[in-house]
């Protein structure tokens, strides 16, 4: 048994907050994608860390990474408790917009590298 001063409190085990699942069930999602909560949805039945992201996520558009930072948990199991968020409906997941890569003009690149090389 663990000793009492190495307990933390508040320490929630990965396997608790995420009801034994290990691995998301949507590999799509990363830190940078945005999730946006559905208000309509009733949160009754959730467990208490989905309630912790729904609150977040109620507030504005938040990156997965934001709800890690927020909830003081792993990128890992925070992406497993927002997939099952994502897969109900309560949550929606969208990708962050990359701009297409754009053709830049060579003589001007050729400028700035003589113009580095000439510091």
């Amino acid at each position: 048994m663990t000793r009492r001063s190495h307990r933390r409190r508040g320490m929630v085990r990965s396997y608790t907050a995420t009801g034994g699942r290990a691995i998301p069930s949507r590999a799509t999602l990363d830190e940078a994608t945005l999730l946006k909560a559905d208000p309509k949805l009733p949160m009754a039945g959730l467990n208490a860390q989905s309630h912790r992201v729904m609150d977040l996520c109620r507030a504005g558009v938040l990156s997965v990474a934001e709800v890690a930072a927020h909830l003081q948990m792993p990128g890992a199991v925070t992406k497993v408790i927002v997939s099952a968020l994502v897969d109900s409906g309560h949550l929606v997941a969208v990708a962050p917009f990359v701009p297409a890569a754009q053709k830049h003009d060579r003589e001007f690149l050729k400028k700035v590298l003589r113009g580095l090389q000439s510091i």
